[in-house]
């Protein structure tokens, strides 16, 4: 029934669609087994109202999300949700377009889903970002509290971004520093991968729940785990073989990129395995390191970009686990080997022993 709702009501192809949800199925770390009850989920004619909120930002995550393709993942999640005010691809403008933020929160009050992209300037009483004349600030006091769940995405919405690095002159913060109430999930990154908006938005939709966040409110199935940790150079870094400057040898050969300024062991998301696009590619495997986009502060905490990341312990110049199992491998073999010889030493001096015996 959901697959023949998919061929009917869906922009996108039957295959594309199946694909769409199986992808962020296999995101949330989800059985085989639960695909179906995604794809009924996403195949419902209820579409929940969506409104997506504008801030301090560059539109890179809408850019980021309607440019996915393979499948096309922007048109499946604009095709699952009714996306009811954005100010960048909505035909209305001005005050009809204030007219219909107006009407959605109205009409679904309650019931509609919030998207904050960017951050909320708070300096001076907001007046750095305004919209229809009135501040940031004003606009999420209002729409925020009257949404069923609120998901930043971006790294802007969540913990304020460029916006917020030092000195901050709009005094920028993310959603959660302003809105209580409404549940809030945070999907960072500059952009952040669009599987993981729709993992997160397939997900509220299915289980009428958003998923288990970190304690930065991220989401676990897409931020639950350090880049370092399933990065494909991670071999590379455990035998010490690096880069040290863009261009080298090493480099080519795709050694780790730590040695140039790569975040990865501080940085959590899924950027190596969830990639970008479905096109088998994100930063790292193309040769720049990961810049921590992720993380709070990342402008601040993580710069300089391009000098190691301080505090991560590197294999020495002897060799990294390859060396040491062989080492290791030797010193088994020699106790084996020993053991062997004590063994059959022993086995001797007791026939030695039983032999004497005999001749007396």
């Amino acid at each position: 029934m959901a697959e023949q709702l998919a061929g009917q009501k869906f922009k996108v192809s039957r295959r594309g669609f199946l694909k769409g949800c199986t992808l962020a199925a296999t995101a949330l770390g989800l059985s085989e087994s639960m695909v179906p009850r995604l794809v009924e989920a996403a195949a419902s004619p209820q579409r929940p109202p969506v409104v997506w909120l504008h801030f301090q930002e560059c539109t890179g995550c809408t850019e980021a999300l309607l440019r996915a393709s393979h499948p096309d993942i922007g048109r499946l999640i604009l095709d699952i949700i009714s996306l009811d005010y954005h100010e960048t691809v909505m035909a209305a403008a001005g005050h009809q377009a204030e007219k219909s933020l107006q009407d959605t929160i109205d009409r679904y009050n309650g019931k509609f889903i919030c998207v904050v992209e960017g951050a909320i300037p708070t300096r001076d009483g907001g007046i750095y970002c305004k919209i229809g004349g009135r501040t940031a600030m004003d606009i999420l006091a209002e729409v925020g509290p009257r949404a069923a769940a609120v998901i930043s995405i971006g790294t802007c919405s969540s913990f304020g971004g460029i916006q917020a690095a030092r000195p901050n002159p709009t005094g920028a913060v993310g959603v959660s520093e302003l809105l209580s109430g409404p549940p809030i999930i945070n999907i960072p990154g500059c952009p952040p991968n669009p599987i993981s908006f729709l993992g997160t938005v397939l997900h509220y939709f299915t289980f009428k729940r958003l998923p288990r966040t970190d304690q930065m409110g991220r989401p676990l199935f897409a931020y639950g785990r350090k880049i370092h940790d399933h990065c494909e150079r991670r071999a590379h870094f455990d035998e010490g073989r690096f880069v040290e400057q863009f261009g080298d040898d090493a480099h080519r050969r795709g050694y780790c990129l730590y040695k140039v300024g790569c975040r990865g062991p501080g940085t959590f998301s899924n950027c190596p395995a969830a990639r970008f696009n479905d096109v088998d590619v994100w930063p790292v495997s193309v040769g720049h390191g990961c810049i921590g986009c992720t993380e709070p502060d990342f402008w601040d905490t993580m710069g300089p970009f391009y000098e190691r990341l301080p505090g991560v312990s590197i294999p020495g110049s002897g060799g990294g686990i390859i060396s040491d199992a062989e080492t290791a491998g030797k010193t088994i073999l020699g106790v084996t080997a020993a053991a062997i010889g004590i063994h059959a030493a022993f086995g001797i001096g007791k026939k030695l022993v039983g032999r004497k015996k005999d001749e007396e």
